[in-house]
């Protein structure tokens, strides 16, 4: 039987916490012990329980993540989650596991959580689809200095330009400083289709469709020459 994961969770941002306890419940081997605002809650906490690995906030107030990193039993792991990639290189100079860019993806997670593996065990999780018990039915992206919660059925289509998306709703826009590819990589595929380098649409949005079009909310979105063979085989066979 594989040594349960003892870890805690420290960051300031309420919806931060939630969503990397989500994506953690999501992995057999590991446990959140606590779920900390701010450095102080987490060392009580340490200093209570046998902790092998921290999901440690790096901007927060009073005591900031590195200086906290530094304070701490060494044999306790370090993984950074931050929205702020300037300081991926102080946290890599004090031996972090990883670094996590937010917003964090469970794919993204699962790479760190292998990492650790690697240099702690034997025991690697292989696949995503592994230790995935349930399919959630949203998403969290940032925007406007927040992370906003999207579920699947609001939205409409996806369209990317550069490293911004934006996700069209029924209601709304939303832009996130985010690539397409991996926004697509968050969506269950039976319910979404990518048809374009800048576009993916929702299965249930579509309104009608020709060789070059795909109609959604009458808005008419091309199907790019490279994807057009396994759309059109995909949309007849529905």
């Amino acid at each position: 039987m594989s040594k349960i994961i003892q870890c805690i969770i420290v960051d300031d941002e309420p919806i931060a916490r939630e969503i990397l306890e989500n994506h953690l419940k999501k992995i057999e081997t590991i446990k959140v012990v606590a779920n900390c605002k701010n450095a102080i809650e987490a060392f009580n906490v340490i200093s209570a329980n046998q902790i092998d690995l921290l999901f440690l906030d790096i901007n927060m107030p009073e005591i900031s993540g590195l200086s906290f990193a530094k304070s701490i039993n060494k044999n306790i792991k370090v993984i950074f989650t931050t929205a702020y990639r300037e300081y991926a290189v102080d946290g890599f100079n004090l031996q972090a596991v990883d670094y996590l860019l937010k917003p964090i993806s469970f794919e993204r997670l699962l790479q760190a959580v292998n990492k650790y593996l690697g240099e702690n065990s034997t025991d690697i999780i292989e696949t995503v689809s592994d230790i995935i018990n349930e399919k959630s039915d949203f998403i969290f992206v940032r925007a406007d200095r927040k992370m906003l919660k999207i579920t699947f059925s609001e939205i409409n289509y996806i369209e990317s330009f550069s490293d911004y998306v934006k996700i069209h709703l029924e209601e709304k826009t939303i832009v996130t400083r985010e690539t397409i590819t991996n926004i697509e990589a968050k969506l269950p595929q039976k319910d979404f289709i990518r048809i374009h380098r800048s576009y993916i649409v929702s299965m249930h949005k579509i309104e009608s469709f020709t060789n070059e079009f795909i109609e959604v909310n009458k808005k008419a979105i091309p199907i790019s020459r490279s994807y057009k063979k396994d759309v059109l085989v995909r949309l007849e066979n529905v």
